[in-house]
């Protein structure tokens, strides 16, 4: 390896301002859409990691899968079915009926995003 691309990779291993600055943005984020998911979906804070994990079967009856494609095409609003994360095993997928939401955007976009997921719920449960 050469000395510049060492020199580089060391100034980045010793950078930890962005990763503290980096974990108080999840934090944040974390706290503020928690509560709104859940007045409607199974969730709870993650006690490690980047997303959240959420139960669609509270209040809906609809597959993770089905739940993923309704929001996208009516709200605008991805989240990933749990089921396409995790494998078969003794008859049971330990992701059917969860979906898995990345909190990667910005405070707001995050908390608009919750809130489309709340209504989305709702109107499920609704009808």
């Amino acid at each position: 390896m050469s000395p510049s691309i060492q020199n580089a990779s060391i100034a980045a291993w010793n950078d930890e301002t962005h990763v503290q600055e980096n974990r108080a943005k999840y934090i944040k984020k974390f706290g503020q859409v928690t509560p709104l998911l859940q007045e409607v979906l199974d969730v709870s804070l993650p006690d490690a990691g980047f997303y959240l994990w959420a139960r669609v079967d509270k209040l809906t009856s609809i597959s993770d899968t089905e739940y993923a494609k309704r929001l996208y095409a009516e709200y605008n609003v991805t989240v990933l079915p749990g089921s396409y994360l995790a494998r078969e095993a003794n008859g049971v997928n330990p992701g059917q009926q969860r979906i898995r939401m990345a909190l990667v955007a910005e405070v707001e976009e995050c908390l608009e995003a919750a809130q489309r997921i709340v209504a989305f719920t709702r109107k499920l449960a609704a009808a």
